[in-house]
């Protein structure tokens, strides 16, 4: 049967409309996945990085745990959710979060200088990039660095600090080099096999490695202070204002202190909490302070 040109045309531009629209709900859904994370299913995606102690490794029986993860699976828990912990190249976390592979970066996570290219959640700890080193290398100084080979994870806060255009660029300029490493726990073998004078790290992750070892030390002058929070796709405020209500109730019935307890003398100090801060609660001594005097 022939059918006329002009309502051939007609159904041809309602199926086209039909299919674009169709498209246009898959794109919407998809959008919704990555953007607002996967925890629209139940699971809440982490990416982190394997190699990074105490906020996030593999224990002797070869699971993932950390200081970052536990409280990662106490927000799960909160909220009924299955976390999914996911090893991830660090210097591939970016194209990892922007296709949607993970809801967040949590693991150590510098928002300092990347504010402008993430959704933050509110700082949880105070962190520092230091120097760590032999005690019988000679280095007692950042001054002393000059003409050593410096070690530093690739894509991290420690190597934006002393590539050119940061912080520490000069005190770069006074290396004999500067050698790149997948992870910290790479860059600290050579460090005890001689092959570098001193690394540029994690102050956490710093007293993790040498905690139980001998004859290493970390310099009294650090390289900066900075802080440590979640990272999210830019725009996704739905999640991370989720995660920052869970945080907030993981501060206030305790179970965060609780779980940085576990890891205090291994990396994770007390002093270097800021959450309640963060949140704008007093501690509790100052509470009792202020009601003492009042």
């Amino acid at each position: 049967m022939k059918m006329n040109k002009k309502v051939l045309a007609a159904v041809l531009s309602g199926a086209m409309a039909v299919s674009v629209m169709g498209m246009a709900v898959f794109a919407g859904e998809t959008e919704a996945e990555a953007g607002d994370g996967l925890a629209n299913e139940g699971k809440f995606v982490v990416g982190f990085d394997a190699e990074y102690p105490p906020y996030g490794y593999m224990d002797d029986n070869g699971d993932y745990t950390g200081f970052d993860l536990e409280l990662a699976q106490a927000v799960c828990d909160l909220e009924g959710w299955e976390l999914v912990k996911t090893p991830i190249d660090w210097d591939s976390k970016d194209m990892e979060l922007e296709s949607g592979n993970i809801d967040c970066i949590w693991n150590g996570f510098t928002m300092n200088g990347r504010e402008g290219d993430y959704e933050f959640s509110v700082p949880y700890v105070n962190n520092s990039q230091v120097i760590a080193t032999s005690e019988d290398s000679g280095i007692n100084t950042l001054a002393d660095l000059a003409g050593k080979t410096v070690g530093v994870q690739a894509d991290s806060a420690a190597l934006d600090l002393l590539s050119e255009g940061g912080d520490q660029a000069d005190l770069a300029a006074t290396f004999a080099d500067l050698q790149q490493f997948a992870d910290y726990n790479t860059a600290f073998a050579e460090l005890m096999q001689g092959s570098l004078d001193a690394v540029a790290i994690d102050i956490g992750v710093a007293q993790y490695q040498i905690n139980g070892r001998e004859g290493y030390k970390i310099l009294d002058e650090y390289l900066n202070a900075e802080q440590y929070a979640i990272g999210f796709k830019k725009g996704n405020t739905v999640l991370r204002d989720k995660i920052n209500a869970d945080l907030k109730t993981l501060y206030e019935n305790g179970t965060f202190d609780e779980i940085a307890q576990k890891y205090a003398g291994n990396g994770v100090d007390p002093t270097m909490l800021c959450l309640g801060e963060s949140l704008g609660e007093a501690p509790a001594e100052a509470e009792t302070e202020a009601s003492t005097e009042a």
